[in-house]
């Protein structure tokens, strides 16, 4: 292979409690919300799933200049091509495009077509009824360092997605991969092991796999190829 051109998929299967956190609760219900389609279906955002990747990319990269590869600018230029630089105009932002991370097409195109039957109303209250079905909400209180006591008016109700959910993201480029681009791409999703907020307690495990093929049960073996290359 000496370029790649199409599309590519993402696939990950959250192995914790996640919470992809969209900034605000809900008063009496909720303090922190996650992110949900007009449908009530949890979703990963492009641009923060984008990021994550990038920070993964950021590491990898630490690793082989410690290592002192001797190809670093070839690894380099392929990890602007992803990514591009922080901070960069729109012309130099990277060449990949990340969707949404979202559950599988089947079941949204059934849900979707369920809710055209609906009215507004109703709508709402479908939207609430799926949302809790692939959810549950967590309640946590801080603690008091000495006596081991719960402090007092520090209840807080978090709304996670169920461990075992699987989300799928799209990823276009606007030009062909490389070779190496591809092998750096499949590193930073094999890297990638968690998302959404309170990481530090254990919430959003994940595993990631990418995959050439949608409907294919087996990812891309490029992270084989990264991993002869990177210890060449």
């Amino acid at each position: 292979m000496s370029e790649f051109e199409g599309g590519l998929w993402l696939k990950f299967t959250v192995l914790s409690d996640a919470a992809f956190g969209r900034g605000d609760g809900v008063a009496g219900l909720v303090d922190t919300e996650i992110l949900h389609d007009p449908y009530g279906l949890p979703y990963l955002g492009g641009k923060t799933l984008k990021g994550l990747l990038a920070a993964e990319c950021g590491e990898i990269m630490y690793a082989l200049k410690q290592a002192g590869h001797l190809q670093m600018a070839e690894w380099e230029e392929a990890a602007r091509f992803l990514f591009g630089r922080p901070g960069s105009k729109a012309d130099k932002i990277g060449r990949m495009i990340v969707g949404n991370a979202q559950l599988p097409e089947d079941l949204r195109a059934l849900i979707q077509a369920d809710f055209r039957l609906l009215n507004e109303q109703e709508k709402g209250k479908r939207q609430r009824v799926n949302l809790e079905s692939l959810t549950t909400l967590r309640r946590q209180t801080a603690v008091d360092a000495q006596s081991g006591a719960s402090k007092d008016n520090t209840l807080r109700t978090t709304r996670v997605i169920v461990r075992g959910t699987t989300f799928t993201a799209r990823l276009d480029f606007t030009e062909p991969v490389s070779e190496r681009a591809c092998w750096l791409l499949a590193a930073c999703v094999q890297a990638f092991h968690r998302a959404g907020t309170n990481r530090n307690r254990g919430y959003g495990r994940l595993q990631a796999a990418l995959y050439a093929d949608p409907l294919s049960g087996e990812p891309v073996a490029w992270f084989d190829d990264f991993t002869k290359e990177a210890l060449a």
